[in-house]
């Protein structure tokens, strides 16, 4: 049982037993409504609290089902898809490096071209 488990179990149950306080007092000062509301809400506690016990002892059986083929398959596959988009990003950057260098060569060797007649005049 974990810890959430457990500190909803403390909450539920005392949830119930304050509202079995409650109802008798209820009970006591001759307010028959007041108190079986009291004791409603006492037994809808200790259903949840049962409810969640329950629900955390069938959670930790030592022979739990093994994960379904089908989901270690779209695992794989998603583990595949996630490296090609990868290498596809990889491949980008380097494209837009090589893309960089080239305008970078083009301008100087137009840059050059464009001295080259101002110095001939």
């Amino acid at each position: 049982m974990n810890r959430r488990a457990k500190l909803w179990i403390v909450v539920a149950s005392l949830f119930s037993f304050f509202n079995l306080v409650a109802g008798r007092m209820a009970a006591a000062q001759d307010e028959p409504l007041h108190a079986g509301t009291h004791v409603a809400l006492a037994i809808l506690g200790a259903y949840v609290g049962l409810r969640i016990a329950r629900r955390s002892r069938q959670r930790e059986l030592p022979g739990a089902q093994p994960l379904d083929p089908r989901l270690e398959h779209l695992q794989q596959s998603l583990d595949s898809i996630a490296l090609e988009v990868e290498r596809i990003g990889e491949a980008q950057r380097f494209n837009a490096k090589l893309a960089v260098k080239r305008a970078e060569r083009s301008s100087d060797e137009g840059a050059s071209k464009m001295q080259r007649p101002n110095e001939e005049s």
